[in-house]
């Protein structure tokens, strides 16, 4: 009652400024809406299209599916080329979880070096180490299989841990050492003042503090090496080692019979692990991007 009196001017009048805001308000939130259908459109067709017979992906253009299906899970869970889906499952964890510990730990060290201990050259380093950003992978492809190449590393996932356990993702140790900078020099200083050196000062105090920039690594590195496939088509052949991302494309060069259910089937199910590691850490991403650190 109270709301509705201060809304109407005297005489039962709505307030003009409270009819631009409302009116401002309606068309704010339908704009929001319609922005929300065209972003989320790709993943309910998706995921409608899971449960389509495969014919009717392509040449049916109804969003639902008519009569659904489970048979393309089974598809895909039954796997292709001989071998089970959950060997693809396993390849992506093998190397989805090594390049997150090899990241952070090649990262968080490289970072430390920038960051808290003063040498010669450092300057020159760190411009150096941020210039690799600006070089696209492809340009570095070619030369680097040649190196795997001879040391016979080709068909294995060597080639594509080995970079993250030797800090050349520049990103990363950019991140942590912009979140490093933030953290108080006092620490160090009162730390040297009770004997600590590089080591115990890194693990013992800068390690817990960087666990929001860490995590934030860790999440890019997992979602960024789960979904990466010029890397394993370079370097993978045999089957039994394709990650989920070159198992899907056997789904479609089978002997030119493209099974497009199962393949988007095998999508959703790939998506699962990105879904839920995303949702178990998302709330560290804030804190982690922000650089601020400590304020001393």
């Amino acid at each position: 009652m109270t709301a509705t009196i201060e809304q109407a001017a005297p005489g039962g009048a709505w307030n003009p400024t409270r009819r631009r805001r409302t009116t401002g308000s309606v068309i704010w939130h339908v704009a929001a809406l319609a922005a929300l259908a065209v972003v989320l459109y790709p993943v309910f067709w998706l995921v409608s299209a899971s449960f389509k017979p495969s014919d009717d992906i392509i040449g049916n253009l109804q969003l639902l599916p008519t009569s659904p299906t489970f048979d393309n899970y089974s598809s895909a869970v039954e796997g292709i080329a001989g071998v089970p889906v959950l060997t693809f499952f396993r390849n992506s964890l093998i190397i989805a979880v090594g390049s997150v510990v090899g990241t952070v730990m090649s990262a968080s060290l490289a970072a430390y070096a920038f960051a808290r201990i003063r040498f010669r050259g450092r300057g020159v380093l760190f411009a150096m180490m941020i210039g690799t950003l600006l070089l696209p992978f492809h340009v570095l492809m070619i030369p680097q299989y040649i190196i795997f190449q001879r040391l016979e590393l080709i068909n294995t996932f060597v080639p594509l841990l080995l970079g993250k356990f030797l800090a050349t993702e520049a990103f990363f140790v950019f991140l942590l050492v912009q979140f490093m900078r933030g953290l108080p020099r006092e620490l160090d200083e009162a730390a040297r003042i009770d004997g600590c050196g590089h080591v115990r000062i890194f693990w013992s105090i800068m390690l817990p503090l960087m666990r929001p920039a860490l995590i934030t690594a860790s999440i890019f590195s997992f979602i960024w090496s789960w979904n990466d496939f010029l890397g394993p088509l370079l370097y993978l052949n045999d089957p039994n080692t394709f990650p989920l991302s070159r198992g899907l494309q056997l789904f479609i060069d089978q002997q030119s019979n493209s099974d497009y259910g199962a393949m988007i089937a095998m999508s959703m199910l790939a998506l699962l692990p990105v879904m839920l590691f995303f949702l178990a850490f998302q709330r560290y991403l804030v804190d982690g991007v922000a650089t601020e650190g400590l304020k001393g």
